[in-house]
């Protein structure tokens, strides 16, 4: 028996596999291909090898502020048509996001529209710089520090994450802070500054691009040959980012926000992504608070009902993950009582195993997120975005029967042991949000 979810093949017993060839041009330019005919779409999705975590001290939010920049227009595109060409051509997917290790760009489109979308794609890496001025960068980095405003800001809690990851990671380290950047680095930023930042890491040879879906391969090969080829290739970027400097000592900050509900962090600098630890980083952070039947839900919650929502997650990066706690208490409670609280359940898992059955839902959820992921050609986790994030970080596009397997082969003995590695109190963050007094009126 088997059951088969746009070309990823589940048999009973084996681990999923997406069909894929990759090959690599000569600029450098990796190209995967992951031919699916079922459907008549195709999903592109470039990944340049940049994010937040390769810039320099005093340019923090270039990857961000590229990804804007190249949504403007290049050589043949005219300012801001990228988007209304693709939605003219029938795209139903059309994005880009920056993290700290990379920036993507994703459309989907229907068959026969892919020609269309790897000529756009090719336009602004081969020539985004044609068209890049003054007055556009200016406009972008005013689009940008509106964005830092509204998401990081004027939104709760926004201000107190960014404390958090500043704490984890401290300067010079370039995942001290969020990926957008601070008001100060932005407006500083000059058009030599950006156009050095895109000749540097914007070349196919620091790219990725990953085509799958219904096409003809030998046709494909043609149109990528046709529109990259010609690119020239770039230096080899050189990345100076080093690992996190271990923290030897309890960091602390206590915060008040224009909030209604306090808030906990707790947060750890953990191995990195697919390092030893890092899978059973992951099933200790579900079986914390995944779900009602989460030992943090059911304490904190249910029990002793202190809490809103509780949170843990494995944030898998490539230069420190981080593992971390989020409670958002009731109104009126004191931070130092979630931090009590949410610490004993915290010691619990320390102190002995989690049970073979708490691992078995945490990975029955981890590998239900994945699949259905994959029931999507293109977008945020589909079967493009999943063979470039292997590709990626290991190098192997086919590596999520591997990555499987970490989850699949991690024991209770395994997990308890990460956890006490990684998660103590002389090597963690505890950041504490509390409301903002309100005058007798009501106002702040």
């Amino acid at each position: 028996m088997f059951l088969s979810l746009l070309g990823v093949v589940l048999a009973a017993e084996a681990p999923p596999s997406i069909p894929f060839e990759k090959y690599t041009l000569d600029n450098g330019l990796e190209v995967i291909l992951s031919p699916d005919p079922r459907l008549p779409l195709v999903a592109t999705d470039i990944w340049y090898h940049v994010g937040g975590g390769y810039e320099l001290p005093g340019r923090s939010g270039f990857a961000h502020l590229f990804e804007h920049i190249m949504f403007q227009g290049s050589r043949n595109v005219p300012e801001d048509q990228f988007f209304p060409i693709l939605e003219g051509a029938g795209a139903t997917f059309v994005n880009g996001t920056t993290d700290f290790d990379r920036t993507n760009y994703l459309e989907t489109v229907p068959s026969n529209q892919l020609d269309l979308a790897l000529w756009l794609e090719s336009d602004r890496m081969g020539f985004l710089l044609d068209t890049l001025t003054q007055e556009r960068l200016d406009n972008q980095k005013d689009v940008v520090r509106k964005e830092r405003q509204q998401s990081t800001e004027n939104v709760p809690y926004g201000v107190a994450e960014e404390q958090f990851f500043k704490l984890l990671f401290p300067a010079p380290h370039p995942y001290n802070g969020v990926v957008i950047g601070t008001h100060e680095d932005l407006q500083a930023a000059s058009l030599d500054d950006v156009k050095t930042f895109f000749r540097t890491w914007y070349v196919p040879n620091n790219a990725t691009l990953v085509v799958c879906g219904d096409f003809d391969t030998s046709t494909v090969k043609a149109t990528v040959a046709k529109y990259f080829a010609s690119i020239p290739k770039g230096a080899e970027p050189v990345v100076t980012t080093q690992m996190a400097p271990p923290i030897t000592a309890e960091k602390r900050a206590d915060l008040t926000d224009d909030v209604e509900l306090p808030k906990l962090y707790m947060g750890w600098v953990t191995p990195a992504v697919f390092k030893e630890g890092d899978a059973e980083l992951q099933l200790a952070a579900m079986v914390l608070a995944d779900g009602k039947s989460s030992r943090l839900y059911r304490e904190l919650v249910e029990k002793k009902q202190i809490a809103q929502s509780v949170n843990a997650y494995q944030y898998p990066l490539t230069y420190g993950s981080v593992f971390a706690v989020e409670v958002i208490g009731k109104p009126g409670q004191a931070p130092a009582k979630l931090e009590a609280e949410a610490w004993q359940v915290i010691e619990g898992l320390r102190a002995a195993p989690p049970a073979q059955d708490e691992l078995d839902r945490a990975w029955t959820s981890t590998k239900a997120k994945v699949l259905r992921g994959l029931e999507e050609l293109g977008g945020f986790g589909g079967k493009a975005d999943t063979l470039d994030y292997y590709n990626h970080h290991v190098g192997d596009p086919g590596y999520l029967a591997k990555d499987f397997e970490r989850y699949e082969t991690a024991t209770p003995e395994g997990v308890q042991k990460a956890f006490v590695d990684a998660v103590r109190k002389d090597n963690r963050v505890v950041v504490a949000v509390v409301p903002a007094p309100k005058s007798e009126g009501g106002a702040k």
